[in-house]
């Protein structure tokens, strides 16, 4: 009868969303590897819109991703805190770093474990140049386009500089809106000259406490104990269809999922995870 008590606000809930893994599409599957709007929302809608909630908790291990995602996830997050009028506390776990940071800024509040991975306040972007293995091998690259401006950084052609330079002022535009959402949400709690903060750098929890970056040290379930009592009851939400699909295989797509897995680890490989 436990949800009885639920239902007429008896016993203290707090739903848990839980943000795990790469931000962005990743693999061929729906929903099977990624944090992407699509997927996310209708975990944070019942998160939001569960009878009783005192507040709505954000369980974040991730190292970063698309920065358009991670805006459009981010901006979900507050527009519904600001219609259901629930406070939001996050909960870094291994990681929060790029845009898994960008992710625990739409909190009111932040947490990390004093080990966790915190930061990375930058923009990366990362590729190979095949150009001389394919002259070596005999092979001719191939490539039409209309628009003088169309190709970018081909990885079977020498790096052009214009093509940096392009590569680059997109990158600033990005981190400066990356930028203005850490200051806007994190304003006076942040400690330390700007110029470090946003330089890329990461941080484990304890560090970032004295910078401002989290607000406290704890784990999920303790402090949402010491804020709402022993009875509280928290309610895990979304992140159950990726993982099955992961483990057994759905829908015949093993191999596409191996080389997703891969990619996965290594982005939380940069941060020795």
């Amino acid at each position: 009868m436990a949800w009885l008590g639920d239902m007429f606000g008896r016993t203290p809930v707090v739903p848990v969303v839980r943000l795990h893994g790469v931000i962005g599409g990743i693999g061929r599957l729906p929903g099977a590897r990624g944090l992407t709007l699509a997927q996310v929302a209708p975990w944070l809608e019942r998160a939001f819109g569960l009878r009783g909630a005192k507040a709505v908790a954000l369980s974040i291990n991730s190292p970063g991703g698309a920065p358009v995602q991670s805006a459009l996830i981010a901006g979900r997050v507050r527009a519904l805190a600001a219609e259901k009028k629930l406070p939001v506390i996050a909960f870094i776990e291994d990681v929060a770093a790029s845009g898994g940071y960008w992710l625990a800024s739409a909190a009111d509040e932040i947490y990390a474990d004093p080990a966790s991975v915190v930061g990375s306040i930058g923009v990366i972007s990362a590729g190979f140049g095949f150009a001389g293995a394919l002259e070596r091998l005999g092979i001719e690259r191939r490539l039409h386009v209309q628009g003088e401006r169309k190709s970018l950084l081909d990885p079977f052609r020498p790096e052009r500089p214009e093509d940096v330079a392009r590569l680059e002022r997109l990158q600033r535009d990005i981190h400066e809106q990356f930028k203005a959402q850490i200051r806007q949400r994190r304003g006076a709690r942040l400690k330390g000259e700007e110029a470090a903060l946003f330089s890329g750098e990461i941080w484990t929890g304890r560090e970032a406490l004295a910078l401002g970056l989290v607000d406290g040290l704890g784990d999920l379930r303790g402090e949402m104990r010491r804020r709402f009592g022993d009875k509280v009851k928290l309610r895990p939400i979304g992140g159950e269809s990726g993982w099955l699909r992961r483990r057994f295989g759905l829908g015949g797509e093993v191999a596409a999922e191996a080389l997703a897995l891969i990619e996965e680890r290594a982005a939380y490989a940069r941060f020795g995870l």
